[in-house]
């Protein structure tokens, strides 16, 4: 048992390669943790206050909404910080509002041992949870272990507005930035080859025929690529469904990237997002590709780095759940 006096270093921090084992249980003193949440949450509420003062005025940002609303995690639930596994937060007693969280469990106190408090139950979550969390683990390796793919250039927002008509489009209240016609043009002057289910199934029956690959729910795990703006999205979707086995700090950082990378989606979609403040990259030219490429690979590194920490929480929780804890 290991009881942390001074605050860990921020996830960011922590090499994308540790797979360390680390000491179980580790005990954290009521001054660090306390201190960690607060943090945590302080940089979770900066995240959502453009979406919460939206929502209360009865306003929408297609961009910056778009991680509140795609993904059912809400602004509530992202300020929550957790752990991970195999800590004991000492000094929180039984009636502390965390015992009550799901997947949380009272640490007695013990004669002549440290403090007790509340741990999150990693045997328990892993007993009732254990297939997702093995189908998020070889997802998430195997587009580790893949090459990344950088010539799609994000044809995927252009697939998804392909040959449609008045009305159609996914997002109505920004225009076309070339029209219609021309829109149309740079789908049939470029190859399409979509590797996520997620983005291939918005496309229009006309792109579907278009698109080198047919990807299937049943086929994701053999599809996916660390060069996928949506697999580096989804990072943070896999981080929010292993729920507390990943630590608040770890879950942020997929959390900046998903937004990071929405904003690249957006920006070299078909759609004006000049409005919105944002700069056009213009897929449809030489320079724009070169640029959302420069970007993707950066992503990439970026999805890979967090894909290995989550990997690693991962292990941690099963060695957790393997001493009773």
């Amino acid at each position: 048992m290991t009881i942390a006096a001074d605050p860990a270093p921020s996830a960011a921090a922590v090499p994308a390669t540790d797979r360390v084992p680390r000491d179980l249980p580790v005990v954290l003193d009521p001054v660090v943790w306390h201190e960690r949440a607060a943090r945590h949450a302080e940089r979770a509420d900066a995240f959502s206050a453009g979406f919460r003062a939206r929502r209360l005025a009865g306003r929408t940002h297609e961009v910056d909404d778009f991680l509140f609303t795609y993904y059912p995690h809400k602004p509530s639930l992202l300020r929550r910080w957790h752990p991970g596994a195999g800590v004991v937060l000492a000094g929180a007693a039984a009636d502390d509002e965390r015992a009550a969280w799901r997947w949380y469990v009272a640490e007695a106190a013990a004669a002549g041992s440290a403090p007790g408090g509340v741990r999150v139950d990693a045997f328990a979550y892993l007993a009732a949870r254990g297939s997702t969390a093995s189908f998020i683990e070889r997802i998430l390796s195997r587009t580790a272990a893949r090459p990344g793919r950088f010539s799609c250039f994000g044809l995927h927002e252009w697939a998804m507005v392909y040959k449609v008509g008045p009305g159609e489009q996914r997002h109505e209240r920004l225009p076309l930035r070339l029209g219609s016609a021309a829109t149309d043009e740079v789908v049939e002057t470029h190859k399409l080859a979509c590797t996520h289910i997620d983005a291939f199934r918005f496309f229009t029956p006309e792109a579907v025929q278009r698109n080198a690959l047919a990807p299937t729910r049943e086929t994701q795990p053999d599809l996916e690529q660390p060069g996928c703006l949506h697999a580096g999205m989804d990072v943070y979707k896999w981080a929010t469904k292993l729920g507390p086995l990943v630590p608040g700090e770890l879950l942020l950082d997929a959390f900046e990237l998903a937004r990071d990378i929405r904003s690249l989606d957006m920006r070299a979609s078909p759609y004006d997002v000049s409005g919105l403040g944002l700069e056009a990259v213009r897929i449809e030219e030489p320079a724009g590709k070169a640029r959302y490429a420069a970007e993707q690979r950066g992503f990439a590194e970026r999805s890979n780095g967090l894909r290995t920490r989550i990997l690693a929480e991962l292990d941690h929780a099963r060695r957790a759940a393997a001493a009773g804890l």
